[in-house]
């Protein structure tokens, strides 16, 4: 039988279980059914984002107004973070969820009615930007927390993760590009009208999932003790504490290079729509490839140490783009920003998820919602009024280095993160214990992996 079988045989053999390894986490209905419905929808997201910053441009040709209203649209998750993570840890989590995308469906279809009809102006936009940001702020908790119980198997928790994150940037690479298009063609309205529509698709999905319900919160503490236990939870223990400022920092002054980009695009390469979406897809296929490489991944093993590798390469690529004047060279270096700050957000939320404990994940999960999405409003105005005084370039270049010096002090303080995670990976299996002085070796060499 092994002579006659084809040679090209093994290898496909070995490539299908290749693929069925970095898709192991489908293997659970109802992540499979939230995957399918919110691929979808956040195609219909990405559309939103850039015709919202395109039309904002096209309004006022402010570099403030942009900042303005990217502020506008994140601070809620700012403020409203730690709150929202403590009912995020209260509430039925699938079914905040139906509800979030339901009120998400109605800001974009508002925004369509008011696009479309020729009424919009620049404080209907802030004024919904402000809404979405509320529903935003208790819909990214809920939707992170949310990952554990739809997957069947705890060992596939990283690779869901990552699968959200390919998930997201292969919507952030589609919706751009289609984006790009029917500004070009057909005006922007059109844009958050496809998004509203896109919704139906996870709200079904949702509706749908057949989901163990979690032990309902008594409710007898209070709302300000357990904010104040969530704090002390996350502020209290160095590595959640490390890895939520890192991300914080490069959220701060790295993610606004986003908010910019219509700027960039415009001024500095002289292009449109078109080449907005070109760059804005880059950098999601950057990030989609960053996420599949996770996912590849079988433990988190390892994982602590792309956290500074990951923002040291973010400041790099933002600080080359920043003297880039040629369309194709800035479209690798969006490729490697993406990578590089995907790699970062998705491993800082697999480690918190991972050493989290159950009780509290949501409001860690709203921590890191404040870190990632919450300071990127603070760093979209700052942006926006430091590029209006020096210029976008010069912009891009203080954020890069500054997110390579932090990455660098991170890196310093490994040693002592991975000593105090160490014990939660040996309780949940993910690195041996030591037994009583038995191979003391391999054991001092493991926590390097952690």
């Amino acid at each position: 039988m092994a002579s006659g079988s084809p040679p090209q045989a093994p290898s496909q053999s070995v490539q299908g279980s290749s693929w069925r390894f970095i898709l192991r986490a489908l293997r659970s209905r109802n992540y499979r059914l939230f995957f399918g419905g919110q691929s979808i929808s956040l195609i219909g997201t990405w559309m939103t984002r850039i015709a919202t910053s395109w039309l904002v441009y096209r309004l006022t040709g402010s570099a403030m107004l942009l900042g303005v209203t990217g502020f506008a649209g994140q601070l809620p998750m700012f403020l409203l973070g730690p709150f929202a993570g403590v009912w995020v840890d209260r509430w039925d989590r699938q079914r905040t969820l139906i509800w979030t995308q339901v009120f998400s469906m109605v800001q974009s279809l508002l925004l369509a009615a008011l696009a479309l009809s020729g009424r919009i102006r620049i404080s209907h936009i802030i004024a919904l930007s402000v809404v979405q940001g509320i529903v935003n702020a208790f819909d990214t908790p809920a939707r992170q927390a949310f990952v554990s119980e739809m997957i069947d198997d705890r060992a596939d928790l990283p690779n869901a993760i990552a699968l959200n994150s390919s998930m997201v940037n292969a919507a952030r690479l589609i919706g751009p590009s289609i984006a790009g298009v029917l500004i070009a063609k057909v005006g922007e309205g059109y844009c958050f009208l496809s998004d509203g529509i896109s919704y139906i698709a996870v709200i079904i999905s949702l509706l749908v999932m057949q989901v163990s319900r979690r032990a309902a919160a008594t409710g007898v503490r209070s709302v300000r003790r357990e904010l104040i236990e969530g704090w002390q939870y996350v502020s209290g223990f160095a590595p959640i504490r490390s890895i939520l400022l890192l991300l914080a920092v490069i959220s701060l002054v790295g993610m606004s290079y986003t908010v910019l980009m219509p700027i960039y695009a415009s001024n500095v390469l002289h292009g449109g729509a078109h080449t907005l979406g070109f760059l804005m897809a880059a950098s999601g296929c950057g990030a989609l490839a960053g996420a599949l490489v996770l996912a590849a991944r079988n433990t988190v093993r390892g994982m602590l140490k792309i956290l500074p590798i990951a923002a040291i390469g973010f400041g790099v690529g933002l600080t080359v783009l920043s003297q880039t004047r040629t369309e194709w060279i800035a479209l690798g270096l969006m490729f490697i920003v993406g990578y590089s700050m995907m790699q970062h957000m998705a491993v800082s939320n697999t480690i918190l998820q991972t050493i989290s404990d159950e009780d509290k994940r949501g409001r860690v999960m709203s921590y890191y919602t404040m870190a990632f999405l919450g300071m990127a409003p603070f760093g979209s105005l700052f942006a926006g009024a430091i590029a209006a005084r020096i210029g976008v370039p010069r912009t891009f270049t203080f954020s890069g280095l500054f997110c390579v010096c932090f990455g660098a002090v991170f890196f310093t303080r490994m040693p002592g993160i991975r000593r105090l995670m160490r014990p939660i990976y040996q309780k949940l299996g993910i690195v041996p214990e030591i037994a009583s002085g038995i191979g003391t070796a391999s054991t001092l060499r493991s926590p390097s992996e952690e």
